[in-house]
């Protein structure tokens, strides 16, 4: 008899089938003998596909307004000659091709891309920082699902993409590329990580970084700040990444604190602590601030707009042409 069953995993990991395992009696029930069969076997559970191919589809059919991303107006033109085409209204008249004018007899102009080959490497952190939980997700849950469309929608825009994971040593780390197995590469790396127990060390992050990265790119740090004191501690080795990269670092709004700081107090203990609630916000904008004052880009973002938010912030910095 064969009996067949189906397994939905509701959560991207490792999950381990060990031997199935079959007890035989003899007839009269004296002797009883146990045998392994079908061997033992590690599935691998990856994160989910719709999203990543949903929005890969977006970039290369320019639908990502349609979930949120934002259409960025280019400033000034990049370097990066795409083609001569003729003028229509509204091109900027620094670009006309005097000598394709002559030629063609019609005022004809130079057309720009946005640059390519251009490094983008994301970094998730992986400490206990990240593993708080926010709609059956932790943090780190939501880092990698980012990552992944980030290095995705990276990947159709002709840049290359590249990772490293750190705790409280470096972990994994994939070179940028923009090969079509690149994505792969990041994905086998990231769906079994999960979050350790200790903090994040920054000198080996900012060795790894320099030992990895060789020429600028964009950064982009996927981690948590709690408290002004958690920020302070890292601040210094996150001033030395950004003298050599554009660095931008994600970090979380607190929800639910920030629930109890807008809902009305009706005694004291809630006045109280809507008060710790809305001091707790108010320390996490100060944290941007902070960056900001040391020339770092911040992004301050609730966990369930991460993805969008991260989309709309790399195609920003791809705009104003800061990598």
């Amino acid at each position: 008899k064969i009996i067949t069953y189906f397994l939905k995993p509701n959560k991207r990991g490792e999950y381990d089938f060990g031997f199935t395992r079959l007890y035989v009696q003899s007839p009269l029930a004296f002797l009883s003998r146990r045998f392994n069969v079908m061997g033992a076997k590690t599935v691998p559970v990856y994160p989910s596909f719709l999203k990543l191919r949903q929005y890969e589809l977006m970039a290369i059919s320019n639908r990502l307004t349609d979930i949120g991303i934002k259409k960025m107006r280019r400033v000034g033109h990049s370097m990066e000659f795409d083609q001569v085409k003729n003028y229509v209204a509204g091109d900027d008249y620094r670009t006309v091709n005097w000598k394709a004018t002559a030629r063609k007899g019609d005022l004809m102009v130079n057309s720009y891309t946005d640059e390519k080959a251009q490094h983008i490497y994301c970094i998730i952190d992986k400490s206990r920082a990240m593993r708080m939980p926010f709609e059956g997700l932790s943090l780190l849950d939501y880092a990698i699902n980012a990552s992944l469309i980030l290095s995705s929608v990276a990947l159709v825009k002709e840049d290359k993409a590249g990772l490293i994971t750190i705790a409280e040593k470096t972990g994994s780390v994939v070179p940028a590329d923009r090969r079509p197995t690149q994505l792969n590469k990041i994905m086998e790396v990231l769906y079994k990580e999960k979050t350790r127990y200790l903090e994040t060390d920054m000198e080996a992050l900012y060795i790894s970084v320099r030992a990895t990265l060789k020429q600028r790119s964009l950064v982009v740090f996927f981690t948590n700040f709690e408290s002004m004191s958690a920020l302070e501690r890292q601040l210094p080795f996150l001033k030395r990444i950004a003298k050599f990269h554009l660095l931008l670092v994600v970090f979380f709004e607190n929800t639910t604190l920030k629930s109890l700081s807008e809902d009305p107090a009706e005694d004291v203990e809630g006045i109280y602590i809507k008060t710790i609630a809305e001091k707790f916000a108010f320390e996490k904008k100060l944290m941007v601030k902070e960056l900001t004052k040391h020339g770092i880009l911040s992004l301050l973002t609730p966990p369930q707009s991460l993805t969008v938010n991260v989309v709309n912030r790399y195609l920003a910095i791809k705009a104003k042409q800061q990598i």
